[in-house]
C-alpha cells in the first residue's frame, strides 16, 4: 500500500508532501492523526530561518504575535523517538522533521520542513534526541520557498503572518 500524502494548504499556496508511514509509522501517525483531528487547522509559521527550515504546529500559534508560539504541545503531550535501523533518513532540503525540546522523547505536534541538507540535525547518539525525517514535500517547492523567504522579526517570526489554513491527508 503506498505511503499517504498531505495536502498542506497555507496563506501562501499548496504544498503536498508524502508520508512515511512505513519506515516512522509512529511519527508520520501521529502527524496524520493530528491533521485528520483538524488541530493544524488555522495555526500559524512561528519560526522561518531563510536557508534552514520553516515551522509550524504550535497551538499557541493560533494567534502570530502569541510570545509563546513554539512551547506548546498537542493534545496527547509527547511521543516516543523513533529509531528504526532501516530509516536513516537525512534532514535533506524539502524533508518534514519532528521538532523537539532537544530531550529524548519531547517531539509533539511541531514540525519543520527543512529548505537545506541539515545533516548535523541526523542521528545523534543513543539517548540523545535528534529531528527524525518522517515525509518530503513532492509538490509545491515554490511555495515552500515563499514561506521560507518570508521576512521575519527577531524571534524569526514573519512579519506578515503564515497561515496553515488546512491540512487534508489523502489515503
Amino acid at each position: 500500500m503506498p505511503n499517504p500524502t498531505a495536502t498542506l494548504r497555507t496563506s501562501e499556496g499548496d504544498m503536498t508532501v508524502e508520508l512515511y508511514t512505513d519506515k516512522m509509522p509512529k511519527t508520520a501517525g501521529n502527524f496524520v492523526s493530528l491533521a485528520k483531528s483538524g488541530f493544524y487547522d488555522g495555526l500559524h509559521f512561528h519560526r522561518v530561518i531563510d536557508g534552514f527550515m520553516v515551522q509550524f504546529g504550535c497551538p499557541h500559534s493560533r494567534d502570530p504575535n502569541s510570545g509563546r508560539a513554539g512551547t506548546g504541545n498537542g493534545p496527547d503531550g509527547c511521543i516516543e523517538d523513533e529509531h528504526p535501523a532501516d530509516a536513516k533518513l537525512s534532514n535533506e532540503p524539502g524533508t518534514l522533521s519532528m521538532a523537539n525540546t532537544g530531550q529524548p522523547n519531547s517531539g509533539s505536534c511541531q514540525f519543520f520542513i527543512n529548505t537545506k541538507h541539515n545533516s548535523y540535525l541526523d542521528w545523534f547518539s543513543p539517548g540523545q534526541s535528534r529531528h527524525p525525517v518522517f515525509g518530503r514535500v513532492t509538490a509545491g517547492e515554490d511555495v515552500l520557498r515563499k514561506i521560507e523567504t518570508t521576512p521575519t522579526d527577531r524571534q524569526d517570526r514573519p512579519q506578515t503572518p503564515v497561515q496553515m489554513i488546512s491540512i487534508t491527508i489523502n489515503e
